[in-house]
């Protein structure tokens, strides 16, 4: 049995608006609407999917070289996240949580990728928001999005 799924909502939804993937959770906005009458499994598995989401794009920009590192800082810095949860999604936690005041990653058992290293984090929270965006279009667009039918 898994362990109960709480809601990705984070009090920024545009599928009330017309998009098909929510900007804040990146749910699909079929999820969002019938998310109360899912199970726990099917809640599970849109978990899952975002979770792999995070992951994959954070990892393309900063690399965990110290994990008992990062989990000690995020947890000491009373970051909201879910250990249970891929590392790289406590990465993400924690730069939305305070990526202007991080000023030595090392700190945290992280470093940037070579591509990323003259960015700031803020550039990089935004561009790991805007790719998981992304990411969960192209998901949505090849695996739900109905194709046009002409005439």
């Amino acid at each position: 049995m898994f362990k109960r799924v709480r809601t990705p909502c984070i009090g920024v939804c545009s599928t009330g608006i017309g998009d098909q993937v929510c900007r804040g959770c990146k749910r699909y906005a079929h999820e969002v609407v019938n998310w109360n009458a899912y199970s726990n499994e099917q809640r599970f598995v849109i978990a899952q999917r975002l979770e792999g989401f995070v992951a994959q794009v954070v990892s393309n920009k900063l690399l965990i070289t110290d994990e008992a590192r990062l989990l000690t800082a995020v947890k000491h810095q009373q970051i909201n996240f879910k250990q249970e949860q891929n590392p790289y999604c406590w990465v993400f936690d924690l730069l939305k949580a305070g990526a202007s005041q991080i000023v030595d990653l090392s700190v945290y058992g992280l470093e940037r990728h070579a591509d990323w290293t003259h960015t700031s984090l803020i550039q990089i929270k935004d561009a790991i928001d805007a790719d998981y965006y992304t990411l969960s279009c192209a998901h949505y667009e090849r695996y739900f999005s109905l194709p046009q039918l002409s005439e």
